[in-house]
């Protein structure tokens, strides 16, 4: 069988307790080398396989789970944060079904979980926000034209931009053109609860100057939105004059 792991984002105590099981049961490991925290192959037992990724191709990868079936291996395929974010595990899980591979998926720790803990951020706020985005810049790879970054903007809602440190120029200008004031409060996190993170806060405006000074152009994850102001609503559900199923209001 197949098991689709999230990694975590990058601490390698915050991968769960079902993931760190399997990755001790596998006789085979495919990780995605460039982000994966290589700690976590610590965990392997003698003799499993380790496999890097990053130097694989798709058909490289299915035809290593290929293989370890027909043997009675057990594969584990470690990805980074969470597996259905930018995960790439829909193609694999298909071509798997076509060769009557058992697999199955157990979730981890996005990094856009571990940037909010890490600024000791909510991305929901009562009166500022209560929609996540969770997109990227179009590079080499096109999003589709309703899904650009300045067609997303008109929200203003809480923004998280994966895979575009290096485009902060390019997605200042569409963040702003879109509808974000300049002023608007961002925040760049760099490898999320890893020992080596970086948390920068500032503007919209300065996300291309904040990038530049601190080196990042890669492995970061862009933050947009008012939530990381000062001002936002008390929350209902806890507020003494709201009523719920468990509490009357006044009590």
């Amino acid at each position: 069988m197949v098991h689709f792991v999230g990694a975590g984002c990058g601490a390698p105590d915050l991968i769960t307790v079902r993931g760190q099981q399997l990755l001790r049961e596998a006789d085979v490991i495919i990780y995605a080398g460039s982000l994966v925290n290589p700690a976590l192959l610590e965990n392997a037992k003698p003799g499993c396989e380790i496999y890097n990724s990053a130097q694989m191709t798709l058909e490289q990868v299915i035809d290593t789970m290929r293989k370890a079936e027909a043997d009675h291996k057990t594969t584990v395929r470690l990805h980074t944060g969470d597996p259905s974010i930018y995960g790439a595990i829909r193609e694999q899980m298909d071509l798997l079904d076509e060769l009557a591979v058992s697999w199955d998926v157990t979730p981890g720790v996005s990094s856009f979980c571990g940037a909010a803990a890490s600024l000791g951020a909510e991305y929901t706020l009562p009166d500022v926000s209560q929609t996540v985005v969770i997109t990227r810049m179009e590079g080499r790879t096109p999003v589709p034209e309703k899904e650009k970054i300045r067609s997303l903007s008109a929200h203003q809602s809480t923004m998280v931009v994966f895979l575009s440190a290096g485009m902060t120029e390019q997605l200042s200008a569409q963040l702003i053109e879109g509808g974000y004031s300049p002023e608007t409060p961002a925040a760049i996190v760099y490898k999320a609860s890893w020992p080596d993170e970086k948390r920068i806060l500032c503007t919209v405006a300065q996300l291309p100057q904040k990038a530049k000074e601190h080196g990042i152009s890669k492995t970061a994850l862009i933050l947009v939105g008012d939530f990381l102001g000062r001002s936002y609503g008390r929350s209902k559900l806890y507020d003494p004059a709201f009523s719920t199923e468990f509490r009357e209001a006044g009590r």
